[in-house]
């Protein structure tokens, strides 16, 4: 519900934009028009954006566009949820009780990302197929394949180590969805801080090598995956690196000079002395509850 509620405020800047943008056009059309101006119109539309305010209003319906992907949305759909988003966003009032819709749109998350789930699955399947096919490729029980590119020299890294990677992210299809080589510098990151299919494929490639990972949907980002540019059950192929392990610094041995204030600190830890009247108040109490287990 967070990453639809993320989307439709993005939707609602992008409509409000083209609503007045809509309305400042209406204005202008207002009036008669020669008789000239629908063929120049005609001929202007092939054109597309004119203007850097026209871009900016496309790229935002651009980006509204990529988070509502997982939904595979048919024209007619489409049309149906322009509609929604004109209106919450010129104040027109809408036009069925929205707030009873909510568990309706959970469901219809749920269900799309579900069918979008099973045809990326298919295809990750077909392409890990041939992916463990390959010459020198491993398959790990979790259905992870490493594919050897580049044999390393130095030593492989354990889960709870700490690495500096190149990589390039993809999905089965080749369209990259993250690379660090692309913004020219390695990542540093724990392995047992990221997808299963890094921590447990990581360890299989030595400093200086270089290998590919290909990651099944539950070694990954699952049936949810991370829109806008990984889809539900995506199988993702990663390129990488492995350029060192970066081991944790011993912290310095304390230096000869610091001894005396040693010393003083661990007087100063020394409880302090009980002053006479705290003294006196204590033995009383003590006389007192050795004289009520006489009485007892």
């Amino acid at each position: 519900m967070k990453k639809l509620t993320g989307v439709l405020a993005l939707a609602m800047v992008c409509a409000s934009a083209y609503a007045q943008d809509q309305k400042a056009a209406a204005a202008q059309t207002a009036a008669p028009a020669p008789a000239a101006a629908p063929a120049a119109v005609a001929a202007q539309a092939p054109q597309g954006l004119q203007t850097e305010k026209d871009k900016t209003l496309y790229a935002i319906g651009y980006y509204v566009g990529q988070g509502l992907d997982t939904f595979m949305l048919k024209p007619e759909e489409l049309t149906s949820v322009q509609l929604g988003i004109a209106d919450a966003a010129t104040g027109v009032k809408a036009q069925i009780p929205v707030d009873d819709y909510r568990v309706k749109i959970t469901d219809y998350i749920q269900e799309k990302q579900s069918a979008r789930a099973v045809i990326e699955k298919k295809k990750g399947d077909e392409y890990a197929a041939k992916a463990a096919a390959e010459t020198g490729a491993v398959k790990l029980s979790s259905g992870i394949i490493v594919i050897p590119v580049t044999e390393g020299t130095g030593a492989y890294p354990t889960a709870s180590d700490m690495v500096k990677v190149h990589y390039t992210g993809k999905d089965v299809d080749g369209n990259v969805f993250d690379s660090s080589v692309e913004k020219g510098e390695p990542v540093v990151f724990p392995l047992d801080m990221v997808i299963p299919c890094w921590t447990a494929g990581m360890q299989k490639i030595k400093v200086g090598g270089k290998a590919k990972l290909v990651c099944p949907s539950d070694t990954a980002y699952g049936d949810v995956g991370r829109s806008p540019k990984i889809a539900p059950g995506a199988t993702l192929v990663f390129d990488v690196e492995l350029i060192s392990i970066e081991k944790e610094e011993a912290p310095a041995a304390p230096a000869a000079e610091v001894k005396p204030a040693a010393k003083s600190a661990a007087k100063a830890a020394k409880p302090a002395k009980a002053s006479k009247s705290v003294k006196k108040a204590a033995a009383k109490a003590v006389k007192t509850e050795a004289k009520d287990s006489k009485l007892k």
